[in-house]
């Protein structure tokens, strides 16, 4: 379960927290620093602080820099490895500067939807929990919080009765989190209530107390496929939010390809469109799934909140490419553009070992062909193309007028396997 908490002022009900602009709301959920991106399964998190966000509440977006360095808050009974404070502080920096990004695009998404935004970063607060840890000593820890744990109470969870039984360090266990998510959150609602009585009864009698500091509790279903698979990046699938561990390509066609069944839920979980929006995209969808409508609209919705619409351009710029349309009207500098986070597929390579070279060579250069033995076979079998234009002459030599505004060229061997040439002097 994904975790958040909620400060409510004078809230009647949790039901009309997310309206309630008048009483506001101050909201956080928080992520461990453990690796240099954050991933899909983090995006639902950030996706209802926006939901929040974009109704006029207070966002708190918290790196655990602390707590990320001890721990492991996944459920497991095993310990995480831990990381070096350098790769850590890295970590933080990196995932800091994605959410201001994400929170900057995912509001210029919400205000081309509808929502009255001033400031993409108004009322987003982005912290690290480092800052204020690691000043407290143990003893200001036991008599701040401590005194108002009850050890029956913490073994009584499961997370915590398992890992004690499995002889985790006394670091791991002072972090737990994952699949006990929501007893990390009631422990929580729990010490501040007690904290906010224990304050009323200290308080002068010439100062006025009102009932004001309540707290609730928000989770998120985990992440799962349609087969019941966990997305995340233990899980061996991880989809980044990072552009350059994940390019807007892959990224949108990972949206693309999903299976019918999980459009419409992936529909309500990753985007903002009214429910009336959604139920229309779905039945749209329903009367020809073969086309693809509510993966394409998913896809578009997604890519154009995690990467603006500078991304989600070229993202389907790149999906038109490598679906072998015609590139007449694609612009060279956009095409490289769109790849220039793909190492796998881009290679930059001097003019003078492209022009005037037979294509056998060329694709060799490229990658495309591991030698020039195996291209001359694909283009026999007419397997090898250039430009999306299919090669049927072995000696044909790649020319200025092949170049794309004379600085790229696209290579195909057989249907999906793309590398594109970018020409430097």
């Amino acid at each position: 379960m994904i975790s958040f908490f909620v400060f409510c002022f004078v809230l009647k009900k949790s039901s009309d927290i997310i309206n309630q602009v008048k009483n506001q709301t101050t909201i956080y959920c928080g992520v461990d620093p453990t690796a240099p991106s954050l991933h899909l399964g983090n995006l639902l998190t950030l996706i209802g602080l926006l939901h929040f966000n974009v109704r006029g509440h207070r966002t708190i977006a918290l790196i655990g820099g602390a707590t990320g360095s001890i721990g492991d808050p996944s459920g497991r009974n095993t310990e995480r490895q831990p990381l070096s404070f350098s790769t850590i502080e890295n970590n933080v920096t990196a995932i800091d500067n994605q959410i201001r990004k994400i929170f900057i695009n995912g509001k210029k998404y919400a205000s081309r939807r509808g929502f009255k935004i001033e400031d993409e970063l108004d009322n987003v607060m982005i912290l690290n929990n480092m800052e204020w840890l690691q000043k407290m000593s143990a003893l200001e820890l036991l008599n701040d919080i401590g005194r108002y744990a009850r050890v029956g109470t913490m073994m009584a969870k499961d997370s915590v009765n398992i890992r004690f039984l499995a002889s985790v360090s006394l670091s791991s266990m002072s972090n737990s989190g994952g699949s006990d998510q929501w007893g990390n959150i009631t422990a929580g609602i729990d010490l501040i209530h007690k904290k906010r009585d224990d304050s009323t009864k200290t308080t002068p009698d010439n100062l006025e107390i009102t009932d004001h500091t309540n707290a609730f509790g928000i989770t998120i279903p985990l992440l799962l496929t349609s087969t019941g698979e966990k997305f995340g990046k233990s899980a061996g699938n991880a989809i980044w939010l990072d552009d350059r561990m994940t390019s807007p390509y892959e990224f949108y066609q990972y949206f693309m390809k999903v299976a019918d069944a999980d459009v419409e839920k992936y529909l309500r979980m990753f985007t903002i469109l009214s429910m009336e929006e959604i139920d229309q995209i779905v039945k749209t969808h329903m009367k020809s799934p073969e086309e693809r409508h509510g993966q394409e609209k998913l896809a578009s919705e997604i890519t154009e909140f995690v990467h603006g619409v500078a991304g989600l351009q070229k993202a389907q710029l790149a999906t038109k490419v490598l679906f072998g349309d015609s590139l007449e009207n694609i612009r060279g500098h956009d095409l490289i553009e769109a790849f220039s986070h793909d190492s796998q597929r881009l290679t930059s390579i001097h003019r003078n070992e492209i022009v005037n070279r037979t294509i056998d060579r060329v694709a060799v250069a490229a990658g495309a062909c591991k030698s020039r033995n195996e291209a001359n076979k694909l283009i026999k079998v007419g397997g090898l193309y250039l430009n999306n234009q299919r090669v049927i002459e072995p000696q044909y030599k790649v020319i200025e007028d092949d170049l794309l505004d004379g600085v790229v060229c696209v290579i195909r061997t057989g249907k999906s396997n793309y590398h594109l040439i970018q020409v430097i002097e």
